[in-house]
């Protein structure tokens, strides 16, 4: 008889293969061989710090480091991806939902010791700064204007996920802010003292700056520019407090300010940092009303009309919408006028309001058609026909008629530059879901391909969300061969983008 015949594991019980010489099983084996993290390395200030704040970003990144571990093995502990661990301790992701904070610190095996440390009061100073700081009651000046994004870059920063300010701007309070900053009266913007001078040649290039991430995000996506855009909005605020400056320059420099917070919200919103983006984009909307420009207050509108429909209400998003037309009512600027209407319909479909957003997409074409008009930012180059075309395929997805979102993802994909590689993505994946839903898995699985092959080194965690609905779809004919690669290919996509 061989050796090894009929023995149990020493550990489990179950019975041991008469090939193993070992006293337990390969299952128990290996279980040894998964690394753990040590109880020295809780026992570090910072960490308990972190912890009493609930900024689980600085919890994970001392944690692993003090261990000696990589994000693969915090991964294997605790169940995330690896690309969700990496963008956390980078401050692009926070930790939302009661079962994930409770997994990751189960997985990390937080000792008990510690654990009374989550329930210290949040520091009152700094919520109630963070909570004024974003208060659309607060004064709409341009002192007030710097406290708001100082407080939203410092949340997008530490990777904050305060409970005061998620309860802060819920629902009513979110349209409260949108009312507000369109009846508040601009005040003064001038400073006098012995900074730096701003001058029209420094001002020039600190837009080209904000120009330039802008072209990037349409190509690369935002996981790349989130803290990038952060720096330079940290400049931008600097030159605020300290520069010397006079009320026209003043107003100018909030302009850029408030564009490049626009865009520095935008890219923290694309990367899944929806909390840090939406007070980010309210910031915005103060400095562009401290620049008087109406058209930047409008496009601010329209960023807070996206985090409506995408994550919020999306009644708030009709309601920013119907404001930043108002706005903008004395401008000649069709385009702009356009692209609200495109968010406006977004908002109403999400509703299921077929009539109110089919109307308002039905006027976005008729004013995109005009062509740009005089007063049309130069911020606002990517409206074309193509993108409104593609906003109405999403409507109509959300609207129930896949058959008729085929067809206008189908008009839309010509009008797009290959140069805008994720933009081109976002909306083929679309268009991919669309026809899959429609019950036409050749065309939808042809689509999907075309997709899975642009989007590499495109870092955007709305892309990852689509392309996870477009591999959803597919499920639904995985016995079919085109669903079948498509599958198999997506699998091995989507765990490259995680890695």
């Amino acid at each position: 008889m061989s050796r090894g015949l009929g023995r149990a594991c020493v550990q489990c019980g179950l019975p041991v293969s008469r090939y193993n010489p070992d006293t337990r099983c390969s299952t128990c084996a290996r279980s040894d061989a998964t690394p753990t993290i040590p109880d020295r390395a809780w026992r570090d200030e910072e960490v308990h710090r972190a912890l009493a704040a609930w900024d689980f970003a600085t919890v994970v990144r001392v944690v692993r480091r003090r261990s000696g571990l990589s994000q693969k093995v915090v991964r294997e502990l605790t169940g995330l991806t690896q690309g969700f661990i990496s963008d956390l301790e980078r401050g692009l992701k926070q930790v939302n939902g009661r079962e994930t904070i409770i997994n990751l610190l189960t997985g990390l095996g937080l000792p008990p010791d510690l654990r009374p440390l989550l329930l210290v009061p949040f520091n009152q100073t700094e919520s109630q700064r963070l909570v004024d700081a974003i208060d659309p009651a607060m004064p709409w000046t341009a002192a007030r204007m710097v406290t708001s994004l100082e407080a939203a870059v410092g949340g997008a920063m530490n990777g904050l996920n305060r409970r005061s300010v998620i309860a802060a701007l819920g629902g009513a309070g979110l349209t409260q802010y949108i009312l507000q900053a369109a009846v508040a009266p601009p005040e003064a913007v001038a400073a006098a003292r012995n900074g730096i001078s701003v001058s029209d040649q420094l001002l020039n290039s600190l837009q080209s700056t904000t120009d330039a991430l802008r072209h990037a995000d349409a190509s690369h996506g935002s996981g790349n520019l989130a803290r990038a855009a952060v720096a330079h909005l940290k400049v931008l605020l600097r030159l605020l407090q300290e520069g010397n400056y006079n009320e026209a320059t003043g107003r100018r420099l909030a302009a850029v300010t408030a564009d490049t917070a626009i865009q520095t919200g935008w890219y923290h919103f694309d990367s899944g940092a929806h909390i840090a983006a939406r007070n980010l984009l309210l910031g915005a909307l103060r400095a562009a009303h401290a620049s008087g420009d109406s058209r930047l207050r409008a496009g601010a509108l329209s960023f807070l009309a996206i985090y409506g429909y995408s994550v919020g209400d999306p009644r708030d998003a009709v309601t920013a919408a119907r404001t930043a037309r108002q706005v903008i009512a004395d401008q000649d600027a069709p385009a702009l006028h356009a692209m609200l209407l495109t968010r406006q319909a977004r908002g109403h479909a999400r509703l299921r309001e077929d009539r109110q957003a089919l109307a308002a997409l039905e006027e976005a074409q008729a004013l995109c058609a005009r062509g740009r008009g005089e007063d049309d930012p130069h911020w606002l180059y990517w409206i074309n026909p193509g993108e409104i075309m593609g906003q109405t395929g999403s409507c109509l997805l959300d609207l129930g008629r896949p058959d008729q979102a085929a067809l206008a993802f189908t008009d839309a994909r010509n009008a797009f530059s290959t140069d805008e590689v994720r933009t081109r993505a976002q909306f083929l994946s679309r268009a991919a879901t669309a026809q899959m839903r429609a019950g036409n898995v050749d065309a939808g699985s042809a689509i999907g391909h075309e997709v899975l092959a642009l989007v590499t080194g495109v870092r955007s965690a709305r892309l990852d969300d689509n392309l996870a609905t477009m591999l959803t779809e597919a499920h639904r004919y995985s016995s079919a061969a085109p669903a079948r690669e498509l599958l198999e290919r997506g699998q091995i996509v989507m765990e490259e983008r995680a890695a």
